[in-house]
């Protein structure tokens, strides 16, 4: 169900005590000369959607900008400071509890937002306001993107060409996938991305010339379809794992006597 289409009389009927959201998050940036800049929050989105049809938790309205100031060369990058970032997503998920909805999956599709979201979900659960756990799509599927990409980067890359191929195909410029892999990073390891244990970076124009990394010209319907698949069935299981546990599982244990 998305919240934002239905009446208030409607969601006053709907919404109960002890009940879960799925959130989306992304970023508005640059994703090489292949990719828009709404990639990330695309994802999210349709993600998101995604398990919330299968389910029948509640899905909120998108958060479309994130922490993104290490693309900020690129032109249209869009992003937000970390403080205010954090304190925006909990701030509305404060609301959401208000409503009643106690347990939260941010369907986050953007590196950047990560450990932020891991914050905000630790701020929740400490004072016992909400359940909220960041959800990378990536993250819940490894071996499958591994083994589904020779080459693969952690922005702009094969994964993220494939998802939106899946997604929405008319916004991938297919006519710049060889540009975004021969003029970006297709191998970090290769790169002095890393010196000694140092990370030697602040910024991806620090790596790459065009802001891709890693080969996009391998993707295939197919290999999106599956990789889009594969995610939401993950995603899926989290939101009926959490819709289970009992509230008291979920609050901060007490001080060890």
């Amino acid at each position: 169900m998305y919240l934002a289409d239905q009446t208030w009389p409607e969601l006053g009927a709907r919404l109960a005590d002890a009940s879960v959201a799925v959130v989306p998050l992304g970023s508005t940036e640059q994703h090489g000369p292949h990719l828009p800049l709404a990639t990330d929050h695309l994802i999210a989105e349709a993600l998101a959607t995604a398990a919330a049809e299968e389910t029948g938790v509640v899905r909120t309205p998108t958060v479309t900008v994130g922490v993104s100031p290490h693309h900020r060369q690129f032109p249209g990058t869009m992003w937000v400071d970390p403080p205010e970032f954090r304190d925006y997503v909990e701030s509305f998920t404060r609301n959401l509890a208000y409503h009643g909805i106690d347990r939260v999956v941010y369907v986050n599709a953007h590196g950047g937002n990560v450990s932020h979201l891991r914050e905000v979900g630790r701020r929740l659960h400490e004072d016992g306001t909400s359940y909220a756990i960041e959800w990378m799509w990536d993250e819940s599927i490894p071996d499958l993107v591994d083994d589904l990409f020779a080459r693969n980067g952690p922005h702009a890359g094969p994964k993220e060409t494939a998802m939106i191929t899946h997604i929405a195909p008319d916004l991938v410029r297919t006519d710049r996938l060889e540009d975004a892999r021969d003029g970006g990073l297709v191998d970090l390891e290769a790169s002095d991305a890393t010196v000694h244990g140092a990370r030697t970076y602040y910024d991806a124009i620090d790596n790459s010339a065009n802001g891709a990394f890693g080969d996009p010209t391998d993707v295939t319907p197919e290999k999106a379809a599956e990789l889009f698949e594969a995610a939401a069935d993950q995603l899926v299981q989290l939101v009926e794992w959490l819709d289970a546990r009992e509230r008291e599982e979920l609050l901060p244990k007490g001080r060890v006597a």
